[in-house]
């Protein structure tokens, strides 16, 4: 069985994948739950999704930029 992993994509969202993501309860802002379905589920990160908490790919129409680029960006403007 596959554990549980969170992937960060670039510039994109929060991968949730393994063998039990089923068993996972995501619990929304009013404390419902969500059980994700099927072996992955991504999650938004840019904040613009229109599905939040899940990713509808958003973030690429955009232009959303993550925080490790945007960081990397900003190093060498001082």
């Amino acid at each position: 069985m596959a554990p549980i992993t969170i992937k960060v994509k670039q510039n994109g969202p929060y991968v949730v994948a393994g063998d039990d993501v089923a068993r996972l309860t995501i619990v929304d802002h009013a404390g419902r739950p969500i059980v994700p379905e099927g072996t992955s589920v991504s999650l938004c990160r840019c904040g613009a999704s229109a599905s939040k908490p899940f990713c509808d790919g958003t973030h690429g129409r955009i232009g959303f930029v993550g925080a490790e680029a945007a960081l990397a960006a900003g190093a060498g403007s001082e």
